[in-house]
Formats: structure tokens, sequence, C-alpha cells
């Protein structure tokens, strides 16, 4: 699990789309530099190109500037927030940004939230029901772990999960995930657990759009 720690002296940076239908304040929302810092509390302070700093509730959406205090707008600074939590630069209220432990890309996760940290597409969680990728066999999951393919031993085999020929083409680096055959699960009082690496699961429902 790696926590993205929120950088105290982050870079002002413009982040611009096709601006032509844009109205002015959400165009100088995307293209004025700004550097936006989540606070402690939930709220973000945002520091514009003339050095004035600005603090923004977005659950309240509310902004200390004059154009959101006194006039009422929807102001450049909580747009730029609501953007930069959209392109995952920062996190929404009550989350931190993390990086996914299976396919390393930016998530976000509540602060106490139990490693592994997994994004949408490789989340997986106990009772979820998955298909084994070169089998068809649906499983149900009994636990998703921390430890790294190549660093779990079968004992009955002395082999790592990476190890196993069925394995080959998985990364050695995929956390591993414990399963029952889903057959055992319904039939058997203690049914044995067995380790995979997480990217031979599928979740059963995208399994059934595909096929076996």
């Amino acid at each position: 699990m790696t926590l993205i720690e929120p950088a105290a002296d982050r870079q002002s940076t413009a982040l611009a789309p096709d601006l032509r239908s844009l109205p002015d304040r959400a165009a100088r929302a995307w293209t004025e530099r700004m550097a936006v810092r989540p606070r402690a509390d939930g709220t973000y302070a945002v520091t514009t190109e003339s050095d004035s700093t600005y603090l923004v509730d977005i659950t309240q959406q509310s902004c200390a500037c004059p154009d959101n205090r006194i006039r009422g707008e929807h102001c450049k600074h909580l747009r730029r927030v609501a953007i930069e939590i959209t392109a995952r630069r920062v996190a929404p209220p009550g989350k931190d940004r993390a990086t996914c432990d299976a396919c390393g890309t930016v998530t976000f996760v509540g602060p106490d939230a139990p490693t592994p940290h997994l994004c949408g597409q490789c989340r997986l969680e106990t009772g979820d029901i998955v298909r084994d990728r070169e089998t068809g066999d649906r499983l149900v999951v009994t636990a998703v772990t921390d430890t790294l393919a190549d660093d779990w031993t079968v004992e009955a085999t002395g082999q790592t999960v990476a190890d196993y020929d069925t394995n080959d083409g998985y990364p050695d680096d995929d956390i591993v995930v414990l399963a029952t055959y889903l057959s055992a699960a319904v039939s058997e009082t203690d049914p044995r657990e067995y380790a995979f690496p997480l990217s031979r699961l599928r979740r059963a429902e995208d399994a059934e759009l595909v096929g076996p």
C-alpha cells in the first residue's frame, strides 16, 4: 500500500481542455495557474496566480473569495478544486490518494481503509463470486491479502504462487487472493482454499458478459 501524501509545496499548474464553449469562470478555472492543497478538516487552500489564497469548502460549495462570498457566484476556485478531484490530483473530502496495489493507478481510500488498497476495477471483497480466467471455474473469494504472488509460498508444494506453471504470464507482483470453488463452498463444511494472483480472477458478472 502506498499512500500519496499531499505536498505542502505543490507547484502551480494549468489544466486546460478545449475552452471554446466554456463560460468565463470555467475557462479561468482550467487555464489559470493555481495550487490546490487539501487541509486536514476536509477543506482546500487554493493559491492563485496573484498569490492570493482562499479557503474552499467543496461540500458546502463555499469559498472565501469575494466572487463567491459577496456576489454568490460559483467561482473559479470552487471549480478548480472540482477539476483537480475529478483528475485525481487531490482527494475528495474524507479520502486519501493512494496507488492501487494491483495496477498502480491512482485511487481514493478512506483514512482507515484496510490494505490492500484497490481501485474500482481491481477491487474484490470476501464473498465475491469470481471466475478463473484459465479454467472458467467459479469461485468464492475468502480473503484478499496484501502479499505478493512471488512472496506467497504454498505449503503443500513449497512453490510460490508466481512459480506455478498455470500462473505463468500473470505479474509476479500481483497480490494474492484466496478463494474456494463455488461447488465446494456450497456442498462442504470446510472447503479448501486456493491462492490465486489477483489478475487471474475476474468478477463473475464480468465473466458472464464475455462467456467462459
